[in-house]
């Protein structure tokens, strides 16, 4: 059985190899309007469901993105919090299609679930976007109009749906409008300090510089740590765009294998449970690109400690970066391989969350008998330079009395 499971990945990731890559940023004609005077509203927002953004306009242009494209910079830097509101019109024709494809994309047949496409939640040929560089950002749909409200800084890119190898014959017409954010949103620009109250060596002696198995076999290091709430905790992951990763590990192999063609599944590809504290991990995330499917994630567990920091929330963290697969020296088995170098790990996850608007305070700490150098559990090598990230969640305002 374990044979079977295997070929059929691999046959997987092959199909997926060959499907084709992802090509360079394309230009895009960019066409900015006077945002002194109020927006004309169209027809299509006159008709959407959702309730136009309260802040003020503060920009408004047009992109024209033509078939033969992927990725076009807008040119435009959107802080977290702003609302954009994107609305696209136009037709692409693909060589292999009766009809015309509009910015919804075509929907997908079980022949195309064979494309791994930039955004596999949507057809062939719809219109997306993303906020942020291409290594850290999650792209989303657009379709025929999007409003919604930044998760993130970054800057703003619109696309197609495609692969470049198989690209349509037309244009799209995207106008975006720029909105502040609501006058009650609280965001935070993280401010790089050289030390937190509270996270000290007396903190760090309580804190094991390394997780691991069931066996007590050591494993990954322990490279950040996040003080704050749970709520807020979940809450700068899931607006970084990092995705939860289920637990159960026998219910997400088949699940996450099957639906892996067609959907965002691979993110929550099983990940194996690791021990701290005596207990195995309770959150896993994951992000990653979804061209890598299994091969390439980035991911992380963590951990609530069983003591705070100054009153709030503690919580411990390991994260890697699978890059392949190897075999586990522990029993001969396929696992996933990661890159030695987990400080760039350290560096994503600090890069991907302090972009939300949610982290208030930025710090990285050696603590003494640092983690250099080590094999994991499975044994795989890492190196470090010893530093632990440490992230201090925005509080929100104590309530009036």
């Amino acid at each position: 059985m374990r044979s079977l499971f295997l070929k059929k990945s691999a046959f997987c990731l092959g199909a997926c190899t060959l499907l084709g890559t992802l090509p360079s940023t394309l230009g895009a004609q960019l066409v900015r309007e006077d945002t002194a005077r109020q927006a004309q509203q169209s027809p299509a927002l006159e008709s959407a469901a959702a309730a136009m953004p309260s802040g003020n306009l503060r920009l408004a242009q047009e992109v024209q993105i033509t078939g033969d494209s992927f990725w076009a910079d807008t040119g435009i830097d959107v802080q977290a919090g702003e609302h954009v509101v994107a609305t696209a019109t136009g037709f692409l024709r693909y060589a292999d299609q009766q009809t015309d494809s509009t910015p919804a994309g075509i929907a997908r047949s079980f022949k195309d679930l064979l494309r791994i496409l930039p955004f596999n939640g949507a057809g062939r040929g719809a219109v997306i976007g993303r906020i942020g560089d291409k290594d850290t950002s999650q792209p989303f749909l657009i379709g025929a109009k999007r409003d919604l409200v930044s998760p993130r800084s970054g800057r703003l890119s619109i696309g197609i749906n495609q692969l470049s190898s198989d690209t349509g014959d037309g244009t799209y017409t995207v106008r975006i409008e720029i909105y502040a954010a609501d006058a009650n949103t609280i965001l935070y620009t993280a401010k790089a300090v050289t030390s937190i109250r509270g996270v000290d060596n007396d903190l760090f002696s309580k804190i094991p510089r390394r997780i691991a198995d069931k066996a007590g076999d050591p494993g990954d290091m322990v490279n950040f740590l996040i003080i704050g709430s749970q709520d807020a905790m979940e809450k700068v992951f899931t607006n970084a765009g990092w995705v939860k990763v289920d637990a159960n590990v026998k219910e997400t192999v088949l699940s996450g294998f099957l639906a892996s063609m067609s959907k965002e599944a691979y993110l929550t590809m099983p990940m194996s449970p690791l021990y701290l504290f005596g207990r195995q991990q309770d959150y896993g995330w994951a992000h990653a690109e979804p061209i890598a499917v299994v091969a390439s994630r980035n991911h992380l567990r963590i951990w609530k400690a069983p003591f705070e920091v100054n009153g709030r929330m503690l919580w411990v963290g390991a994260a890697t970066h699978d890059v392949g697969f190897e075999l586990d020296q522990r029993n001969n088995g396929v696992t996933h391989k990661i890159d030695p170098d987990i400080d760039l790990e350290r560096d994503f996850v600090e890069k991907t969350l302090t972009s939300t608007g949610l982290v208030g305070e930025v710090t990285h700490v050696r603590p003494r008998n640092p983690m250099q150098e080590a094999k994991t559990a499975t044994g795989g090598s890492f190196h470090s330079n010893g530093q632990i990230l440490v992230l201090k969640l925005g509080e929100e305002p104590s309530p009036r009395q």
